[in-house]
């Protein structure tokens, strides 16, 4: 059965297309199986609905996944069956497939008798990368990430970066025209998702120990992290502090950015990283913090902004790319963030102002100074336009920071 579109005309009005629908074509018609990972809310189902498919499940649903998880054997014979019927291989999408993880072997076996093309999708990648015990299907599938919307994907009249900051962009939230709207629905999302499915999911016996790391994490999101001090003001081991940041990475909640360490000169480098929360709206509220932030938080939340923008990019360019941030032990040199583009760097600053100068880039002048590999450095600000400042330093407007990735 042709899987058709399950909601209302007009909640497809609301629809905001995705940049990384080009990607799942492309796999798909290459006859390539896609495992769609995302977290929840961002859009997974309801992209899926835009895309033809011969069976869709969805093992959210409690009566769907029990009868699966009693007879993993019915699925197989339904598939077999749609297969008979089929002048073509059918597309087959089965929604959070880490509720039955043991579906990936059935995967892999119909994939190899060419008896069905699978998107499969995850909220979370922590069962499926249990060594010895999951079958993340090496070769037969492309893997594939949805990130909160990008830039580029925002419709214009969503482009107000005080709200993107306060409320992030999420396409259920974006889609919301009251801010009271967008703050009740993320409210929700931190009591119903976070503090319960991904504690429910981690097995975390420390109720208390835990919603207190998770409320700390969020208002230290985007600086370095020292696994040892915050064990230390939670009252956990720091053993405990890197299992909950591992589990806020596997549940795709937080990004961990790795510090560029090498150097030619002797200027000692930061080993500790920084961890960024997925998305704005939800770190805030993770934080428990209001709309009314403080003048001095902005600028770091802007610097998050970016940083999140950048590796939500990434996650959509033909080209690999990392991203890293670059501080000495002491502080005294550092910049937000690094793009490496195949061994070239492009040294990234985050300014709020819509009048850089080119003292607001002395950074990005240490490492032009330090690296040969790189010949242009960039200051993320509110200008209207793009400006030269200096050889090789330009200041970029927000909106445009997608040119140095596509």
């Amino acid at each position: 059965m042709t899987h058709t579109p399950k909601y209302s005309i007009l909640e497809c009005m609301h629809y905001i297309p995705r940049k990384i629908e080009q990607n799942i074509n492309v796999a798909l018609k290459r006859n390539k199986s896609v495992l769609l990972l995302g977290a929840r809310q961002t859009g997974k189902t309801t992209l899926l609905n835009q895309i033809p498919t011969d069976l869709y499940i969805s093992l959210a649903l409690p009566t769907v996944r029990q009868r699966f998880e009693k007879d993993l054997a019915l699925l197989l014979g339904e598939i077999e069956a749609l297969h008979t019927k089929k002048a073509k291989i059918p597309l087959i999408v089965i929604d959070e497939v880490q509720k039955i993880p043991e579906i990936m072997d059935l995967a892999q076996d119909l994939i190899d008798r060419k008896k069905a093309q699978f998107i499969l999708t995850g909220s979370s990648a922590r069962k499926l990368k249990q060594p010895g015990k999951i079958n993340l299907l090496p070769g037969r599938v492309v893997a594939l990430k949805l990130t909160p919307l990008t830039i580029s994907e925002l419709p214009k009249d969503k482009k107000n970066l005080e709200e993107l900051l306060l409320y992030g962009t999420l396409p259920e939230i974006i889609t919301q025209s009251k801010s009271q709207d967008k703050e009740t629905d993320l409210i929700s999302y931190i009591s119903t998702y976070l503090e319960e499915e991904v504690r429910a999911e981690a097995l975390v016996r420390n109720v208390g120990s835990f919603s207190r790391f998770l409320e700390l994490a969020a208002s230290e999101s985007g600086n370095i992290i020292n696994f040892r001090k915050l064990s230390q003001e939670i009252g956990v081991a720091h053993t405990t502090i890197a299992a909950y940041y591992q589990i806020l990475e596997d549940c795709l909640i937080a990004e961990r950015i790795e510090p560029l360490r090498h150097t030619k000169t002797r200027r000692r480098l930061t080993a500790l990283p920084k961890y960024l929360f997925f998305d704005l709206g939800v770190r805030r509220l993770s934080a428990n913090e209001g709309t009314k932030l403080p003048a001095k938080y902005i600028g770091s939340i802007f610097e998050q902004f970016v940083g999140l923008e950048l590796i939500n990019s990434i996650n959509l360019a033909a080209e690999r790319y990392k991203i890293y941030f670059w501080r000495d032990v002491n502080g005294s040199s550092e910049v937000d963030w690094i793009l490496d583009k195949q061994g070239e760097y492009i040294p990234i600053e985050t300014k709020l102002t819509s009048n850089p100068t080119i003292k607001d880039a002395k950074h990005l002048q240490t490492f032009l100074a330090e690296y040969e590999n790189t010949d242009k450095a960039y200051i993320i600000c509110t200008v209207p336009r793009k400006i030269k400042l200096h050889e090789g330093i330009y200041a970029l407007p927000w909106q445009e920071m997608g040119e140095l990735i596509f």
